[in-house]
């Protein structure tokens, strides 16, 4: 169950048959195998190279029971916290248009957020260095519908911070809660609006959108979880309450066509996108690994890649961009806690080898 997109000439002895890519077909295999060796009921890929998607592929189910298949053009998958890196685009729009300030209390823009021990900005919100805290209990399986972006606030906004603003790393999903009232204060529009409105469509990412527990959804696949070696039906959650966070649903396309996005010049300029890939420090200057909204990470072959990973009830997904070969990779799975392993940077040098720096003359 693979959709593979094949060009070139005719092969001999036959009709106007295409010929298959010899690099389509070697991801094809890695794929194939990988996805035959995992247990994921469905799993979808895209690659993104010079521009333009090069290559997509889907796998096994996006519905088991009714033996529908993955398509990574229009199968949507829970995207999990890849949708940060998205709030974060949103943040980043309206520090160039000049319309919110990095270090500015958060306050300045939801006034009726408590004041905590410290103060918090939302540059602090972005690296996980502000002291709000992650999930508790089973706030993960939330099934309760919240009905704005304020209203899911109440899930936190009263407990005491973890720790002072700036000292330390913690990552935190209610910090990008927040931080979506932040875009709703400084944008004078809806957090759903203004990302529809002014990043997920401009950007064609028609398929990207909030996954409404109650709607009818065309192309959302069903969710997924194995426990004692059993797959079974995820349990049926509502993630009204962290859109900014972990709430959207979208194609593994759509993620691709988000990180070619990044490798332009519009509509963020070069200079705001840089302070956004720039790892973070505590105030101690510990390094953090992330910088504003992105996981920063540097390979064994001295590469940066720049991404994010998003675990979700029924889901799980990886998506990374190597700027330096303006490579896109990004796979989604319909299974909660589904492991990739080393499957990312092997496909990226199916499509973009690193070149093997030359030896140093001796001296």
């Amino acid at each position: 169950l693979l959709l593979l997109v094949a060009c070139g000439a005719d092969q001999p002895g036959g009709a106007d048959q295409p010929a298959v890519d010899p690099v389509q077909s070697h991801a094809h295999q890695l794929m194939q195998a990988f996805f035959e060796a995992g247990d994921t009921p469905g799993l979808a890929v895209a690659v993104g190279l010079g521009g333009e998607i090069v290559w997509s592929a889907g796998f096994g189910y996006a519905d088991i029971e009714q033996q529908v298949a993955v398509d990574p053009a229009s199968t949507l998958f829970r995207i999990g916290s890849v949708i940060k890196p998205m709030t974060a685009h949103a943040v980043a729009q309206l520090v160039q248009a000049g319309k919110l300030d990095l270090e500015a209390p958060i306050q300045t823009y939801v006034p009726n957020f408590p004041q905590k021990s410290g103060t918090i900005t939302t540059r602090q919100l972005l690296g996980h260095l502000s002291g709000i805290r992650h999930y508790q209990g089973d706030e993960f399986f939330n099934h309760s519908p919240f009905g704005s972006v304020t209203e899911g606030l109440a899930m936190f906004k009263n407990d005491p911070l973890v720790h002072q603003p700036g000292e330390r790393y913690l990552y935190s999903s209610y910090g990008y809660n927040l931080l979506s009232a932040v875009i709703e204060g400084a944008a004078g529009e809806l957090y759903l609006a203004y990302m529809s409105n002014h990043v997920l469509g401009p950007m064609g990412m028609d398929d990207t959108k909030p996954d409404h527990l109650a709607r009818i959804i065309p192309g959302r696949g069903r969710y997924y979880s194995r426990g004692d070696g059993e797959l079974s039906n995820a349990p049926e959650v509502d993630n009204s309450y962290k859109w900014a966070s972990g709430g959207y649903i979208g194609s593994v396309d759509d993620l691709v066509r988000f990180g070619l996005a990044q490798l332009r010049d519009e509509p963020i300029n070069d200079t705001v996108r840089s302070i956004f890939w720039v790892e973070q420090t505590t105030n101690s200057g510990e390094k953090t690994g992330y910088g504003l909204g992105w996981i920063i990470r540097t390979d064994e072959n001295g590469q940066q890649w720049i991404g994010h990973g998003g675990g979700s009830v029924g889901g799980t997904t990886q998506f990374w961009i190597n700027p330096g070969q303006g490579l896109v990779i990004a796979m989604i799975s319909n299974l909660s806690d589904f492991k990739y392993g080393n499957i990312l940077p092997a496909l990226g040098r199916v499509f973009a080898p690193v070149p093997v720096a030359p030896s140093q003359p001796s001296q």
